[in-house]
């Protein structure tokens, strides 16, 4: 099983201003690589200081030229609100300055107060999601493209530069187990999570997967299922606790814009009052000391998961992020590289 960096690029603090912000999450790239981490991922979100990244692809090329092999996905680009016939030009032009690296990680949109303001609403966002992702795919498999549907027509075009991976690698951000089979039937990798620590919910999400990856035939044994978790890794129990209480902060903003109203002013997302404790928190995350990341992670592996995602930034300092990775960089992910963990 291998391990992904999540760029959380949470800044709840807008004066430490951006450039400080994104520097250090140029220095976690390094650092993820550095500790063994296989994987970083870039968000997508904008006019919001939650998940902030206006430009995930201009963000994967410049990792991209400070690190040397660790690959660069993109979790989740917002495809709905884009437009094919030139975003697919910004995908071949980061797959070559990448040198090949770039995974594209697509969704339809998560944040219903973000998607209306952008010009897609939620309720409408998966019927564009589909056609979007088709002429995407179209635009960057065949020279000569052209399509009629809802949200697209156009004549025969070409997209130049022609990108350099053959194909350009893709995964689709899934959550409901028909969408998570659907995708993977047709050979894309799939990212998904569990917003609890609930066994039953993810052996349900792995079989999904695996069912489409057979659907697919030999070629789905080249798919990957990725699992995204929120994860530090404490120096102790008192470490793991405050951090716990640091996280219960950030699920106020987060609840606010995936379930909640979406209350936002100048940009930053208001922190709204959560039905869930703290106490009732700590089961669904994974902060806490090593012996219990051990057991919690041994579940993903011995379900078949082949990547864990670990969004690692709720409101900590960097330097409290930085020692986290250290210790995940030392501790666990040789483990799982070293174990003999049977799949189920």
């Amino acid at each position: 099983m291998e391990f992904n960096h999540f760029l959380t690029s949470y800044m709840p603090n807008v004066n430490i201003g951006s450039k400080v912000h994104f520097e250090n999450m140029l220095k976690e790239s390094v650092l993820a690589e550095k500790c063994g981490y296989a994987t970083v991922s870039i968000p997508e979100h904008h006019l919001i200081n939650l998940l902030m990244m206006p430009s995930p692809l201009q963000m994967a090329v410049k990792i991209a030229s400070i690190t040397k092999k660790i690959n660069i996905t993109t979790g989740i680009v917002v495809l709905p609100i884009h437009d094919m016939r030139t975003y697919a030009g910004e995908v071949t032009t980061a797959d070559i300055l990448t040198d090949g690296r770039l995974i594209l990680g697509v969704g339809r949109g998560a944040f219903p107060w973000e998607m209306e303001r952008l010009g897609t609403p939620i309720e409408t966002s998966k019927e564009k999601f589909v056609e979007s992702l088709e002429v995407l795919q179209l635009l960057l498999k065949d020279k000569e493209v052209s399509y009629q549907g809802k949200f697209y027509n156009f004549e025969s075009i070409t997209i130049m530069p022609r990108p350099i991976s053959n194909p350009v690698q893709m995964m689709v951000a899934a959550m409901n187990l028909e969408s998570i089979k659907d995708a993977a039937s047709r050979g894309f990798h799939v990212q998904s999570t569990v917003l609890s620590g609930n066994k039953e919910l993810l052996l349900s999400r792995v079989n999904a997967f695996k069912e489409g990856c057979e659907i697919l035939g030999e070629k789905g044994k080249l798919l990957k299922l990725s699992m995204q978790r929120m994860a530090y890794l404490a120096k102790d129990d008192n470490d793991a606790k405050e951090k716990i209480k640091m996280a219960h902060g950030y699920y106020k903003r987060f609840d606010n814009m995936f379930t909640g109203p979406g209350k936002v002013k100048s940009g930053s997302v208001e922190p709204l009052p959560r039905k869930q404790s703290v106490e009732e928190l700590k089961d669904n995350l994974l902060i806490c000391t090593l012996n219990e990341m051990i057991d919690k992670l041994s579940l993903y592996a011995e379900s078949g998961v082949d990547e864990v995602i670990l969004s690692s930034s709720f409101g900590q300092s960097q330097n409290d992020l930085e020692q986290s990775m250290q210790r995940i960089g030392e501790n666990i992910i040789p483990y799982f590289k070293k174990s003999n963990i049977k799949v189920a």
